[in-house]
């Protein structure tokens, strides 16, 4: 069994990315890792190749800016990743810019991939997530969260990136096959100096909008307010290995009070109906899963 992981990268310095540490994470899991790095401001490509690891191919690439709508240029670079990937791999383990995997679901998702390696109705394999918001301490809570996504697919070209790069479909935007497994990808997205998190928000949303809505949705501030959260929960577990030199170095203070639970009456109704059916109404689900 091979396996290939595949990512994109772009201002990864500027921006703050914990990028290093993402592909890092997947490298006991991959026998090659293909990076699309994107023309940048910063040094980027330097970055990725200070990893120091032979497993590690780097594509170069030009973002089309002109791509303003529903983050399509995300999944353009990530197809670029992805069909790099030589036809003698098996898997293909996606990694965004800001997730990191844990090293404790490393033996469980090397079971996963060796278990359906010939079982052609599973297109992919489906990961949990834990989304952390405003510090390392704290996870998002609300729906308005994903809870699962797409994360390692087989190496068939018919598969491909869909919208902003959430996610995968295939041949004619048909939804893949999935297995959920019991694993779970970091996002660390929303954990960032307040600074660099919002002249990320500024840069990072003309990839879905004009400028006329980010002058009238994004505040011209010199930090974002990481106070305006609906409901946070505590996180009780370990951060992955790779993260624990960045933790260390966190910089700005950030405490919620977990008690608060800000819930739209559309989303208290949504609660209501999962704890009695266990069923979540109107969940956004990129994929079918086969039990």
């Amino acid at each position: 069994m091979k396996v290939a992981g595949f990512t994109i990268a772009r201002n990864a310095i500027k921006y703050d990315y914990p990028v290093v540490e993402a592909i890092k994470s997947i490298l006991p899991v991959c026998n090659a890792v293909f990076v699309a790095v994107g023309q940048s401001e910063d040094d980027t490509e330097n970055l990725i190749r200070s990893i120091g690891d032979d497993k590690i191919h780097i594509i170069n690439t030009v973002w089309d800016d002109n791509l303003r709508h529903g983050g399509k240029v995300l999944a353009v670079e990530t197809n670029k990743a992805f069909n790099a990937i030589p036809g003698d791999f098996d898997w293909a383990f996606y990694i965004q810019a800001d997730e990191v995997l844990h090293e404790k679901y490393i033996e469980t998702i090397n079971f996963e991939m060796q278990n359906e390696l010939h079982n052609k109705a599973i297109d992919g394999l489906l990961f949990n997530y834990k989304h952390f918001y405003g510090s390392y301490d704290y996870v998002g809570e609300s729906y308005k969260w994903y809870r699962r996504e797409i994360r390692i697919v087989r190496n068939d070209k018919s598969i491909y990136s869909h919208g902003d790069a959430q996610g995968f479909r295939k041949n004619n935007d048909e939804k893949l096959n999935v297995k959920l497994i019991d694993a779970y990808i970091y996002h660390y997205g929303w954990v960032k100096d307040p600074r660099k998190q919002q002249a990320k928000q500024l840069d990072f949303n003309r990839l879905w909008h004009d400028d006329k809505w980010i002058e009238n949705n994004i505040a011209n501030d010199s930090e974002f307010d990481y106070s305006e959260i609906d409901s946070l929960s505590l996180f009780d577990g370990t951060h992955p290995e790779v993260m624990l030199e960045r933790i260390e170095k966190m910089n700005w203070k950030f405490s919620h009070d977990i008690s608060q639970r800000n819930y739209s009456a559309k989303e208290k109704i949504k609660r209501l109906i999962e704890s009695l059916t266990g069923y979540r109404i109107g969940e956004y689900k990129n994929y079918k899963i086969v039990k």
